[in-house]
């Protein structure tokens, strides 16, 4: 017969099971916390991506808004006409941005402020139709900036990541995904 108490056995179970629960218990603290970080990094993308596009979306309508009117020959609306529409995304984004795109922001944001604001005269013999219209066509280059910045904040790259090396470019789930007519003409022929 062996050394061991009756107690012995109970015992050495119970310590197994709470070294178990403990063991469960980190690695699923683990897991939600990998999940809630996950969770914060595609909010934060989430966050400043939609902050980027309502910006772009205003920048760009008050450069066509601009280049309507001096086609039109109409003056130009007025500097809070131009605040009230673009104050609130350039807020947005000033709060959310990164040092680099909240400057190219700023950039876009005083040159349309400058073309909508109250234009100082233009020097002798300089026509101040042709004035505003250099300051319209310098609107697109500094936007390339602040979208440059906006793609190197984010990650975006211009081409598609490549594939991995170790698995093949389809599988057949994929194939199976996007061809569902050929399980049913194998399901109706067999």
């Amino acid at each position: 017969m062996s050394e061991i108490p009756w107690w012995g056995l109970p015992l050495i179970a119970a310590v197994f099971a709470l070294v178990g629960a403990g063991v469960t218990l980190l690695v699923s603290a683990r897991d939600n916390y990998l999940r809630s970080r996950a969770k914060r990094t595609r909010r934060w993308y989430a966050e400043r991506r939609d902050a980027y596009v309502a910006l772009l979306t205003q920048f760009e309508r008050a450069s066509y808004r601009a280049r309507a009117a001096l086609d039109a020959g109409r003056p130009l609306p007025g500097p809070f006409t131009y605040l009230d529409e673009v104050g609130p995304a350039l807020m947005q984004v000033r709060l959310l941005a990164s040092g680099q795109v909240r400057s190219a922001a700023l950039a876009v944001h005083l040159l349309l402020e400058k073309l909508y604001g109250e234009r100082p005269t233009p020097p002798p013999g300089v026509d101040p139709a042709k004035s505003a219209r250099e300051m319209l066509g310098h609107v697109p280059l500094v936007m390339q900036q602040l979208e440059a910045a906006i793609r190197e904040e984010l990650g975006i790259k211009d081409a598609p990541p490549p594939p991995s090396a170790g698995q093949p470019s389809r599988s057949l789930r994929s194939y199976m995904r996007r061809h569902p007519a050929s399980e049913e003409s194998s399901i109706t022929s067999g």
